[in-house]
């Protein structure tokens, strides 16, 4: 059986205040979703959900997005060994995001990269001009051999 989600309310206080998870969908039938770990509060990652993922995620406790680039759902880790076990799923106050604590299987990396997060640069400003640094290289598995195929 396959959860399905009712429209969300147009009445802010059952939307904020009632018990029922109403997720409210964008104009494409995505929701946004942060992940951190359980463990420590680290982003992880930012994704997209559409219905089905997001059900899939309930009913199974691994996480599922939405891949907007290949247009399908998306098993977090299925190919790398590192599945999301979501140990908690919080919703903010209009419903239109997810918030997903998780456990890291595998390598304890959500990025392809290899990486711990995917939030592994940071911006800064040099000479007038935006640029990106490298804050941790630490490569928890070479995607090239894991995702070779």
């Amino acid at each position: 059986m396959t959860l399905t989600f009712a429209a969300p309310s147009a009445d802010k206080h059952a939307l904020e205040a009632g018990g029922d998870f109403t997720p409210r969908f964008d104009a494409h039938g995505l929701v946004t979703a942060v992940v951190t770990d359980v463990r420590d509060g680290e982003l992880l990652m930012v994704a997209h959900m559409n219905a089905e993922a997001l059900a899939l995620t309930i009913e199974t406790g691994i996480a599922h997005y939405y891949s907007r680039s290949r247009a399908k759902i998306w098993k977090k880790g299925e190919t790398s060994g590192n599945l999301q076990t979501v140990a908690e799923l919080r919703t903010d106050c209009d419903q239109d995001a997810v918030w997903l604590k998780v456990r890291v299987g595998g390598h304890d990396a959500s990025c392809h990269t290899g990486r711990r997060s995917c939030f592994y640069r940071t911006v800064k400003e040099t000479d007038g001009k935006a640029i990106v640094e490298i804050a941790d290289d630490d490569r928890h598995f070479d995607p090239d051999s894991v995702y070779a195929s």
